[in-house]
């Protein structure tokens, strides 16, 4: 085993090697919890443990395609739900093939359904890794039983794979929400806010009963975890340097949930650990859903940890959604799209002991893409106008504050996707008849893409503080059979942000 003195000091490098050459969604600074940590009662961990309802779980995720297709086909009378046994047979004869549905709903809409295939079976008892398959049969059966489209691979792979990582986050969130031992009003609202949070699991409740049935423990499964929460609103500019400068202004608002403690990883379950972060604009063409960031540990191992210094590395599985539209007629461009909600990696996280009234933590994160979507300034076929891709990616951040006055973050994502199944050279896009007959990724081409950010945090009363933070965006884009494209576009906001 190597010398622990060692083991800082390469880990150290590492960090500082990769913050400077290249820097996850944040980790808070200057973190402050909810309440106080409770660990789970042996009471509810026994409850739950012994109540695994398998075929209750398949029944919830059959009967929510089956409503979800009614729902379609005689209520919005669309004509994708119109099936049979032919368009059944004619999907397993012809198979997968890449769609060209808009970037909200390939890359958050899916993962969302798959996140109520999910908690259909996490509420029913089964394990976390049981409940990503149940999200992967009710991805297969819509693809191959309930369209008469071919059926798609993105969705395939984003649905069960970006459904587990917002199904757990839901869940977690859910087991915090409700309480057994509550009754009348506050009962209710609980419940009622857990089914909207997490709407399978409501529906499990009702049907087993448990929304009204009042026990001497809470009922939650993982007790109170340290939790920090964050809302902050206020002014955001964005703007698009090219040919033509570009900007706007409206409103935005950042909800960020940190759950868990990020330095402890041993012993430590699949999203005992994990970072939410979601961004909503009030912004003229700008789409209301403007970014979601996950990144949770898997599985993790203490490395490091006495009076001076923490190391701890770990397996992370990552959700990252950044979405943009026009800012307007001037320039006619948008400033970024991408996405990457099937991504794992290994990661490092450091925290300095040294000193007493500042702290210091940085972390590092390498990352495989299994799938993601990258802008394309060539690609318009139906409601696409992103390539579909895979590649790898790495994220590094750092975080310096003083006695919880003042604190200042950087972090940088970097990604590299890779657009193989392009179509070929010559081909006419403005020709094609039918999209649903197009199965393309879209561009032959590699692209680069850069998040870098900046934040500052300075407190002005007990839990408020007034946040300044800046996003810089960049996008490198080599075409196989196009001219290369360079752009970047950068975002402002100055916000009055809430720690809970």
């Amino acid at each position: 085993m190597l010398p622990r003195s060692y083991i800082v000091r390469l880990s150290l490098l590492i960090l500082l090697f990769v913050s400077f050459t290249a820097p996850v969604c944040a980790q808070f600074t200057m973190r402050k919890l909810v309440v106080p940590h409770v660990e789970p009662d042996s009471a509810d961990w026994r409850h739950y443990r012994h109540r695994k309802h398998h075929w209750r779980a398949a029944g919830l995720v059959v009967g929510l395609n089956l409503g979800v297709w009614g729902f379609d086909r005689y209520i919005l009378n669309e004509d994708f739900a119109r099936i049979s046994g032919k368009t059944i047979r004619r999907n397993f004869k012809h198979g997968f093939v890449w769609d060209n549905d808009q970037m909200g709903t390939n890359l958050f809409l899916h993962p969302y359904h798959g996140n109520l295939y999910y908690n259909a079976a996490r509420s029913n008892g089964v394990s976390f890794w049981g409940s990503g398959g149940y999200a992967f049969m009710g991805s297969f059966m819509w693809e191959m039983f309930m369209e008469n489209e071919y059926p798609s691979i993105n969705d395939i792979i984003v649905t069960p794979i970006g459904g587990t990582v917002l199904g757990e986050v839901a869940f977690r969130s859910t087991d915090m929400i409700l309480d057994d031992r509550a009754s009348g009003r506050e009962r209710w609202g609980r419940e009622i806010a857990a089914f909207i949070v997490a709407p399978t699991r409501g529906l499990t409740r009702l049907i087993t009963g448990d929304a009204w049935k009042k026990r001497r423990t809470s009922g939650r499964q993982f007790g109170i975890p340290k939790l920090s929460v964050e809302l902050s609103g206020g002014v955001r500019l964005l703007e698009l340097r090219d040919d033509i400068f570009d900007e706007g202004a409206g409103f935005s608002t950042l909800f960020s949930v940190e759950y868990g403690d990020r330095y402890e990883a041993d012993g430590q379950k699949p999203f005992d650990y994990f970072v939410f972060r979601g961004n909503l604009n009030v912004q003229s063409s700008q789409p209301l859903l403007g970014q979601i960031n996950v990144m949770a540990r898997l599985w993790g191992k203490d490395l490091v940890d006495d009076k001076n210094d923490y190391f701890g590395m770990g397996i992370y599985q990552h959700f990252d959604y950044y979405d943009s539209d026009t800012i307007s007629d001037e320039s006619g461009k948008i400033p970024y799209k991408f996405a990457t909600p099937a991504s794992f990696g290994f990661g490092l996280m450091h925290k300095s002991k040294r000193f007493s009234d500042w702290d210091f933590n940085s972390y590092a994160h390498f990352n495989g893409i299994i799938i993601g979507a990258s802008l394309s300034d060539h690609y318009q076929v139906d409601n696409r106008n992103y390539n579909l891709c895979s590649g790898f990616g790495w994220k590094t951040g750092v975080s310096i504050s003083y006695k919880d006055k003042i604190g200042v973050s950087w972090w940088h994502e970097n990604f590299r996707m890779f657009t193989w199944k392009g179509y070929p050279e010559g081909y006419d896009l403005s020709r094609i008849e039918d999209p649903k007959e197009v199965n393309f990724q879209g561009d032959k081409s590699v692209a680069t893409l850069n998040a870098s950010n900046l934040r500052v945090d300075m407190r002005l009363k007990d839990r408020l503080y007034l946040t300044g933070m800046y996003t810089l965006y960049r996008r490198s884009t080599r075409y196989a059979y196009m001219p290369d494209v360079k752009s970047w576009s950068s975002d402002g906001k100055i916000l009055l942000t809430y720690k809970f």
